[in-house]
């Protein structure tokens, strides 16, 4: 007979095998990642009895999200920082991209009154500052001036405005009052050098704060051979000279995906948070929740053993789930916040109101691949499991239109409409090749896509009907994989364009996610 310690060790051995896999833990828990989404580079902050998120979404338009949450655990997008970007051609997908390029790395502050956020992008290689006082309605932009790497803003009791950045070398760089631009004479200096202090490798995530009369910089270090590694400067002054700690080292039982880069925050009551995040493979960078408790005035994350736990109390209890992802009838005159396209949109060929309850989307420019296509909708995907379902009406495709549902990233999995003279074909696509390729002789048509993320998987399937009932797999068993050429988790995504002549267009009746919904 086993004894009752083995019974108890048998018994959370398989809870544990089941909470791995999200299933509810009870309304006053939640399982990491707390959003099991790509919502990297994540900045927030609390003002009253709410918190506010930034994170980066690279090239997708509108950009830079604004999330709220009462809980820490349960957010809802409620704005963007920018409809679009104008300052390159490339944003219009003209004469190049910007995948990859895009805005990251945001930092945001709330002040005197006023939000802001400051974030930078690669094309151009510039800084940004946005302004507001009421985070659900427009943002304003303030300031733009050179690229700062992973800055973290930060307003000191004096009224003087700080940055902290930088990669292997962090440094301190005084802004002007109005965060217009540098301060002429103003500090500027190297708070740590990496290699010098015994921080070899990814020294970068800058995101500094002053608690108790004291200067914290979090940063992820990613040592060679090593995992990401959350380390923590701190300092009597904002000139120096800094001291470090490793306050963080843990996988979360996830193999050598290290949980690093993010913030502290505090609760109402006193208590402390941190918010990081993980690689979870091709589903994104996802955000994890987890304790953090002062000793000796520096601030450790995790357990007193520091690990992370996949199942937590919430910190602030009694509020309900939030959607990230949701299905859509597009019955509203206007585009849902969860929605973003994939580059500036041309808003003279897609419509909500053309016909009513249909999202219609119509080919422009000739371009050669999705990848040149500015109209592409797109949704996150969420782990461990999900799926998407569109009907499209064909009715009204041109010659060379390919329209469709796929995952979509660097290299992604299609399923697909084209066009060829009078005819129209099925077709799946493997990182542009086609896999399989049917005719279809109706112009009603429903396109599902299933994604299973968990650990070590990592595979979509594609599927059409006729129907919305009887369900066929088209091609084969896709990969997927994160890829740093558009630095983004695998998104759902709704695609019409044209490759011979433009003014095609299709009726997209509904886009219908399952959460889990995969068996």
């Amino acid at each position: 007979m086993l004894r009752f310690s083995h019974l108890i060790s048998i018994l959370f051995f398989l809870i544990n095998v089941h909470l791995s896999a999200q299933i509810n833990v009870g309304k006053d828990m939640f399982t990491n990642p707390v959003i099991f989404s790509d919502v990297p580079d994540v900045d927030a902050i609390r003002v009253g009895d709410t918190y506010y998120m930034v994170s980066t979404t690279m090239h997708m338009m509108p950009g830079a999200p604004i999330m709220r949450s009462k809980d820490l655990v349960n957010w809802e997008i409620i704005s963007y920082l920018y409809d679009e970007i104008k300052d390159s051609p490339f944003y219009d997908l003209e004469g190049g991209d910007v995948y990859s390029a895009g805005q990251w790395a945001s930092s945001i502050r709330y002040h005197n009154g006023r939000f802001y956020v400051f974030f930078a992008t690669n094309k151009p290689s510039k800084s940004y500052v946005y302004t507001t006082t009421d985070p659900t309605g427009k943002w304003k932009k303030l300031a733009v001036m050179n690229q700062f790497h992973d800055a973290s803003l930060l307003f000191d009791d004096d009224g003087k405005v700080y940055l902290a950045h930088g990669a292997g070398r962090i440094r301190i760089t005084e802004l002007k009052s109005d965060l217009s631009g540098v301060k002429e004479g103003g500090l500027d200096i190297t708070a740590f050098n990496g290699e010098q202090q015994g921080c070899k490798g990814l020294l970068e995530g800058s995101h500094i704060y002053k608690i108790n009369g004291k200067y914290y910089i979090l940063l992820i270090w990613w040592p060679k051979d090593g995992i990401r590694t959350q380390i923590c400067l701190r300092s009597d002054r904002i000139e120096g000279p800094y001291e470090h700690k490793i306050v963080l080292s843990d996988t979360m039982d996830n193999p050598r995906k290290g949980i690093a880069q993010g913030c502290v925050i505090d609760t109402q009551k006193g208590d402390w948070y941190a918010l990081l995040f993980q690689d979870f493979g091709a589903v994104g960078r996802t955000p994890v929740l987890m304790e953090c408790r002062w000793e000796d005035e520096w601030p450790m994350l995790g357990d007193y053993n520091g690990k992370v736990h996949k199942v937590m109390e919430k910190p602030i209890k009694g509020y309900s789930e939030t959607a990230l992802v949701i299905s859509d009838n597009f019955e509203s005159p206007k585009l849902a916040l969860n929605w973003q396209w994939n580059h500036n949109p041309d808003n003279n060929l897609w419509s909500l109101s053309e016909r009513p309850g249909y999202m219609r989307l119509k080919t422009g420019k000739i371009v050669r691949s999705i990848f040149e296509a500015r109209n592409t909708l797109t949704q996150r995907t969420e782990g461990p499991k999900c799926n998407a379902i569109v009907s499209m009406d064909l009715s009204n495709m041109k010659d060379g239109d390919v329209a469709g549902l796929g995952a979509f990233n660097g290299e992604p999995g299609l399923i697909s409409i084209v066009k060829e003279g009078k005819k129209k074909y099925l077709l799946m696509t493997d990182r542009n090749i086609g896999k399989e390729k049917i005719e279809l002789k109706q112009n009603i048509v429903y396109l599902r896509v299933d994604c299973d993320f968990n650990i070590g998987i990592d595979r979509a399937k594609f599927y059409y009907s006729l129907d919305n009932e009887k369900w066929i797999q088209l091609g084969n068993e896709f990969q997927m994989i994160y890829y740093t050429n558009h630095f983004m988790g695998i998104r759902f995504a709704i695609y019409n364009y044209a490759t011979k002549i433009s003014g095609g267009y299709v009726d997209v009746d509904f886009f219908k996610y399952n959460k889990e919904g995969v068996g």
